[in-house]
């Protein structure tokens, strides 16, 4: 009987690896953004693509504490050229998993109080589907931003990942300004 059990566990986790492994599918270029779906600091509910229809749209996403300087330095340079342009928005997602669910309540209010409330509809957090979305972003680097601009509609336009970088934030801002002209 504990043979025919274990067997069918080792089933069952084989099934749901294979499920995990279709649906975490790396993301690109002309795919659209799976939901995402997490609260904002104000304790809204949020969920992308939703939150964005219409703007273009940067998503920056970090996995690790340590991710917040890269995260927090694209979002800096990507608000101060676009942050006046109605039709530009962006998100920083911090990617909350492991016993870190565990501690909601102290990590939100931490982020809230070191966000400026003009800023807080800008931030998602999210908590679970970690690994998910780390197959759908190529994880690689705990330290690193994961980048995704979609456009008005939620379909991927541009991706990159890792510390902000002059020549790839060039890239960026270029297929921003190209997806604002065709909204004109």
């Amino acid at each position: 009987m504990k043979r025919t059990t274990m067997m069918f566990l080792r089933f069952i986790m084989a099934a749901l690896s294979a499920t995990a492994a279709m649906h975490g599918a790396e993301l690109a270029a002309g795919d659209s953004l799976p939901p995402l779906r997490g609260e904002f600091l104000t304790g809204r509910a949020a969920a992308l693509p939703e939150a964005a229809a219409g703007r273009v749209a940067l998503v920056l996403l970090g996995f690790t504490h340590d991710s917040q300087t890269a995260v927090e330095a694209w979002a800096k340079k990507f608000r101060g050229d676009f942050g006046s342009q109605p039709g530009v928005t962006f998100f920083e997602v911090p990617m909350i998993g492991g016993m870190g669910v565990m501690a909601k309540w102290f990590i939100d209010g931490g982020m809230r109080r070191g966000t400026p409330k003009a800023d807080q509809e800008n931030v998602i957090t999210v908590y679970g589907s970690t690994d998910e979305w780390k197959s759908r972003v190529g994880y690689t680097e705990p330290k690193a931003a994961y980048l995704i601009l979609i456009d008005g509609s939620g379909r991927i336009v541009w991706r990159n990942q890792g510390n902000f970088n002059e020549e790839h934030y060039r890239e960026l801002s270029s297929e921003v300004t190209q997806l604002l002209a065709k909204k004109k």
